[in-house]
């Protein structure tokens, strides 16, 4: 079929149909909704058979859904109404939500019901759940509407057939989660905090600021006054509530000089200078890097906020990796973050930086040292296993592994180009070569779009593609692991394949070192960083303050490519 997402940005839900429904062979193209006017040229250059529509922000015009029949994929039961649906799944401390997928009509939200498709509710962030259970059953509730679609027979059913438990929910105000630390007990800040991840967050006056908090954690160890700092780590602060403490790992101060995402010690370094220093290592509750090993195989995790990784935790995630290969395992498991398994730089800290250019040069230079120690690694097989999405950086630094395992479902965008033509780093001049040969290295970096992992296996960006639920993927990499230790693997046991990476690195020196790539990749990167063109500088700005595109990018947009015009017309 040829089907247009019309959407308010290329988010991580319409990515995933983007990629999934292309897989299935249907002509996808994507326009964003910037205004009544735009939509309507796009449907009439396109002239789809279905509009589905994952991620709107208002209405879609009636000369629209009058012409064509628009699918709206709505994150909540059957009957539920209104923008803040999941925000208030997660307040009101629901055990099962849905996605609906519903016609578009002059009512909002209200429209004739094609398909549902429910899931428990994790304790887990708004940001989280919709890119993984709400992602999830998006898939499957479109998948099921175009079946529906296809036979000539269907009618969808009116909200007024059907019984339901949903009704209309208003715009959730700050008010309705509105934090009272005199009362609330850790549970309740959590979970008001976790209704708003993502955005917008949850407002609290602080130091006689407005701020808005993100990021938040259970701290069952620490005590104190309620409402009273108690403590600091390298990004966030520790806070008492009434029965305990949670942290909260990053702030958002509309009306500073950068008024976005920061870790909370940044937003309040001048007024937490004389707060307590608490390690990491001391706290059971908040360790964005952990490691640990069972049964010979050692379990690195990195859980940073939305994939981004800072200098200073590449850093301390590299001193990690050094610790763990002295530990007497064969096998060391990169396990990347709840959420997401990395997304490369951290652009809201370069962004913030008193020099953007060098910030930018500090974080890609330590990123590419960790990217060196893994590939260095001779004492143990290093694999990434990804149960999050990945992006840009994080997924090359994901390719230095000896291999790449990742879940069913997860999308990765391996390039860098959208980011103002950034060249990018990590070593990916020798990894992709190596691992994909050099007409997909050409492919890979040259491309602009998202990624499914059936792609991203034939590519040889991915080396095993593990089909488990999202909670048993540790699981499932354990057993993997252990296996493998015990068992033979392409006829070698452990101890041969370490001899033959050990072998294959040392031949690859000898032919070109690895400080020639990286020097190739660095001056290229330089002139992104200090150069005449502001491209990337610009990127990144736009980027990092949400600056909403004026126009769907080519890439996606096909029915706006003059190819593609030609074609139709012909």
């Amino acid at each position: 079929m040829r089907i247009l997402l019309l959407c308010h940005a290329f988010n991580s839900l319409t990515q995933r149909l983007f990629v999934e429904l292309e897989a299935q062979g249907h002509d996808i193209s994507v326009e964003f909704d910037i205004n009544d006017e735009t939509s309507l040229q796009a449907v009439n250059l396109f002239q789809p058979e279905l509009i589905i529509a994952p991620y709107l922000k208002r209405a879609i015009p009636e000369s629209i859904w009058k012409k064509t029949i628009c699918l709206i994929v709505h994150p909540g039961i059957t009957g539920d109404r209104g923008p803040s649906s999941l925000d208030w799944a997660i307040l009101k401390n629901l055990n099962e939500w849905g996605v609906t997928v519903l016609q578009a009509n002059a009512e909002m939200d209200a429209g004739d019901i094609w398909s549902t498709v429910s899931f428990p509710m994790r304790k887990a962030s708004k940001a989280n759940l919709y890119r993984n259970e709400v992602t999830e059953a998006a898939l499957q509730a479109v998948n099921i509407a175009i079946q529906k679609y296809q036979q000539a027979d269907f009618s969808p059913l009116s909200l007024r057939q059907i019984e339901t438990s949903g009704d209309w929910q208003p715009l959730m105000q700050q008010s309705d989660r509105q934090i009272n630390w005199n009362v609330d007990d850790s549970a309740t800040i959590i979970k008001k905090i976790k209704s708003a991840d993502g955005f917008p967050g949850i407002k609290q006056k602080w130091f006689d600021r407005e701020l808005y908090l993100f990021d938040v954690h259970h701290e069952p160890e620490l005590h104190g006054k309620a409402g009273e700092f108690i403590g600091q780590n390298e990004t966030a602060i520790c806070i008492a509530t009434t029965d305990s403490a949670v942290w909260i790992g990053h702030l958002k101060d509309k009306q500073s000089s950068h008024p976005f995402k920061l870790p909370a010690t940044i937003v309040l370094k001048d007024d937490i200078r004389d707060l307590p220093f608490i390690d990491t290592k001391q706290s059971i509750a908040y360790q964005p890097v952990r490691y640990h090993s069972a049964n010979g195989v050692g379990y690195l995790h990195f859980n940073f906020y939305n994939g981004a990784m800072s200098t200073t935790q590449c850093q301390q995630l590299r001193e990690a990796l050094v610790q763990a290969k002295q530990q007497p395992t064969k096998i060391i498991v990169l396990m990347g973050g709840d959420d997401f398994w990395s997304n490369g730089m951290h652009l809201n800290q370069i962004e913030a930086a008193t020099s953007a250019a060098d910030e930018s040069w500090d974080n890609i230079n330590a990123i590419n040292d960790l990217s060196l120690e893994i590939i260095n690694t001779e004492s143990q097989l290093i694999f990434s296993a990804m149960r999050g999405n990945a992006g840009a950086g994080g997924v090359f630094l994901a390719r230095a592994a000896d291999e790449v395992w990742a879940r069913q479902g997860i999308i990765l965008n391996p390039h860098y180009k959208d980011m103002g033509n950034l060249y990018g780093s990590e070593y990916w001049s020798y990894l992709l070569p190596r691992f994909a040969g050099e007409e997909n290295s050409q492919r890979i970096s040259q491309s602009r779009l998202p990624m499914g992992l059936a792609e991203a296996k034939a590519l040889g960006l991915v080396d095993k593609i593990i089909d488990s639920p999202r909670n048993l993927f540790y699981e499932a990499v354990r057993q993997r692991c252990e296996k493998l230790l015990n068992s033979a693997s392409d006829n070698l046991d452990i101890n041969q394949q370490l001899e033959k990476k050990q072998q294959q690195r040392t031949s690859d020196e000898a032919i070109k070192p690895l400080s020639a790539y990286r020097e190739l990749e660095l001056n290229k990167m330089k002139k992104n960083f200090y150069g005449f063109d502001p491209s990337y500088h610009i990127a990144r700005y736009n980027f990092v303050y949400k600056i909403a595109k004026s126009r769907t990018p080519l890439t996606i947009a096909k029915h706006r490519r003059i190819s593609d015009i030609v074609r139709r017309v012909s």
